[in-house]
């Protein structure tokens, strides 16, 4: 099983994180003084209550109440247990995750189970590779296509013989590389235990995932043969539903991506790369699914979906703009680009040229012209019925988006069409309460705010509010540790405040996400990411809060002084009450309450 992940790691992970990019590139904010805010991603709401705060590091809804670090939001974003979201955050920064064994620390990326998984593929990889440059037919092949040495280095492509056994002579002496093949789906498995190559006489793909790794393969055919493309079975690093190819070498070749094209093969994105264009990507054969424009959404505001077009590429572009409704959020773009009949980006690129296509791309049709223009040529909208059958064919898709500007504007689009005024038709769409792919069943409600009102502020006693300054400002108790003897009270939030300061004082450098991390799953998690949006009346400037934060811990100790005469206090009133005080008992307990002028009842 793989190791444990290091504290320090994700310490140091936290305090690379910014929030603002983690959450903006997936859920568009807008600056609102000193945070961030946006609909909720997480229930359905018109006006904003989710904030984000990038000194904080950390996001707070006043609608539901979610709350958390950035991994806290991956995690609920993108239903990830904690070291996928680990392993997510990660891959953000180009980091390997480390793992802890016996006492020592490796470093290993991806989980230590997958790691031989991912050697293998480097292995054939290179293979494939080293077979490309000694084979005339594969190289011709390429050159016929146009594609240069130099992008086929950039891409890592190959060639898989005309051979059944070629892989498994390479390694037929290492069993233990033999199942991992197996396992990856490159060697198939016969009745009689034999193996045979999935890849044959094909020029090879690799597939990588955001860290560049090789996840799998799509091969295509040189002569005729079918299938045309043949792509790595699912595995437990390849899933095919979830990756793009060509996403990689996208964000290598350009930083900031304006836009993204969204293509069919593997040979149209490397194709567009020789020519220039950079930024396409393929969907490995299949319609786009919602997993995958979610994450190129990621990557840049506008994707371009191009199609053949003719009936097929209309069908899948329809699929694509099915799953791009629920997925898109305002400022985001989508647009579909039809090619002629019997056209693809990799001839059509080559008949052209990178000018010429990408003023093809200027005209690219708009989601919302692609989605009326399309349904309208199902009905007659110059009758009432045809405008009553337009608006049932709408309303589901309507439906199944968030709510948001542009959600608006196509139900003024469609208002316009049927002549009905647009707060009509909303109150006649359903209520979208699935929030789209952002919503699992099976997952738990957001974090309540326990006993108090949604947004209500938390009772500000001196202890809360030493706590939460000390959490937003660990700083503090570098200036001023906490005392020792906090810890050994039972007075409410004493400890709490002392094992904050105590973290601190072993990791000076620690930041207030990961101090919030280092109480995940703990009793104490609610209350600290409660306290960490408290305001504190007066703390605007470092001076301000380091005078404070003294004041508060010099009462908290006097409180504490204080605390074993107001517990015999309590004691003997209670006992009072009884009649049953000795002399002595009465005079302690006249002595005790002196100071506050609440003299013993003769009666007692």
């Amino acid at each position: 099983m793989a190791g444990r992940i290091p504290q320090t790691f994700i310490d140091d992970l936290i305090s690379r994180t910014d929030i603002v990019e983690i959450v903006g590139s997936r859920v568009p904010l807008k600056k609102k003084g000193k945070e961030y805010s946006a609909c909720c991603p997480f229930h359905n709401e018109k006006t904003p209550s989710f904030t984000v705060s990038e000194n904080k590091q950390f996001y707070h809804c006043f609608g539901c109440g979610a709350h958390g670090t950035a991994l806290g939001f991956l995690m609920e974003y993108e239903n990830l247990d904690f070291v996928d979201a680990v392993e997510a955050l990660a891959a953000e920064y180009n980091l390997d995750v480390p793992r802890e064994h016996s006492g020592h620390t490796h470093q290993k990326s991806a989980g230590d189970d997958k790691r031989p998984l991912y050697d293998a593929l480097d292995k054939v990889t290179l293979l494939f590779q080293q077979q490309l440059k000694s084979s005339d037919k594969a190289i011709q092949y390429l050159k016929q296509r146009g594609v240069s040495g130099d992008v086929a280095k950039n891409y890592k492509l190959g060639y898989a013989p005309d051979s059944w056994d070629f892989l498994t002579g390479e390694f037929i002496n290492n069993h233990d590389l033999t199942n991992h093949l197996c396992t990856l789906g490159l060697l198939i498995k016969k009745d009689n235990g034999q193996h045979y190559d999935r890849f044959r006489d094909r020029i090879i793909f690799p597939i990588t995932d955001r860290r560049g790794r090789v996840i799998g393969f799509g091969g295509r055919v040189i002569d005729q043969g079918e299938p045309k493309y043949l792509n790595s079975p699912e595995s437990p690093v390849f899933h095919k539903g979830m990756e793009l190819y060509g996403v990689f070498e996208a964000k290598q070749a350009t930083r900031n991506l304006e836009r993204i094209l969204i293509v069919e093969g593997y040979m149209d994105v490397v194709a567009l790369a020789q020519n220039g264009i950079v930024y396409a990507v393929a969907s490995l054969g299949t319609a786009t699914t919602k997993e995958q424009i979610q994450k190129t959404f990621r990557a840049t505001q506008e994707i371009i979906f191009c199609y053949d077009g003719d009936a097929a590429g209309t069908k899948a572009a329809w699929r694509a703009l099915e799953n791009t409704l629920p997925i898109i959020r305002d400022g985001q773009v989508a647009k579909f680009l039809f090619l002629p009949e019997n056209e693809d980006p990799d001839s059509m690129v080559r008949k052209e040229g990178k000018e010429k296509f990408e003023q093809r791309l200027q005209t690219a049709t708009p989601l919302s012209d692609f989605l009326f223009d399309t349904l309208g040529k199902k009905t007659d909208i110059t009758s009432d019925d045809g405008k009553a059958k337009l608006f049932e064919l709408s309303k589901p898709l309507l439906a199944s988006m968030s709510d948001s500007l542009f959600k608006d504007l196509l139900t003024d689009k469609l208002s316009g069409l049927i002549g009905i005024s647009a707060e009509r038709l909303s109150k006649r769409l359903p209520l979208n309460t699935t929030n789209s792919i952002n919503s699992h069943p099976e997952k738990k409600p957001a974090p309540s705010l326990g006993n108090q009102q949604v947004g209500k502020k938390v009772q500000q006693s001196t202890i809360r509010k030493a706590i939460a300054l000390l959490l937003q400002n660990p700083s503090l108790a570098r200036d001023q540790s906490v005392p020792d003897d906090f810890s050994r009270t039972e007075l409410q939030g004493y400890s709490l405040l002392y094992q904050i300061g105590n973290q601190i004082t072993q990791n000076p450098e620690i930041t207030t996400a990961a101090l919030l991390e280092r109480f995940r799953d703990s009793e104490q998690e609610n209350i600290v990411n409660k306290l960490v949006n408290l305001e504190i009346p007066g703390a605007d400037d470092a001076e301000q809060r380091g005078r404070l934060y003294t004041d508060y811990i010099n009462d908290l100790q006097s409180r504490l002084r204080e605390a074993p005469l107001a517990a015999r206090q309590a004691e003997l009133e209670n006992k009072s009450r009884t009649g049953k005080l000795t002399p002595e008992e009465k005079a302690e307990y006249n002595q005790l309450i002196s100071s506050s002028h609440q003299p013993l009842n003769n009666k007692s």
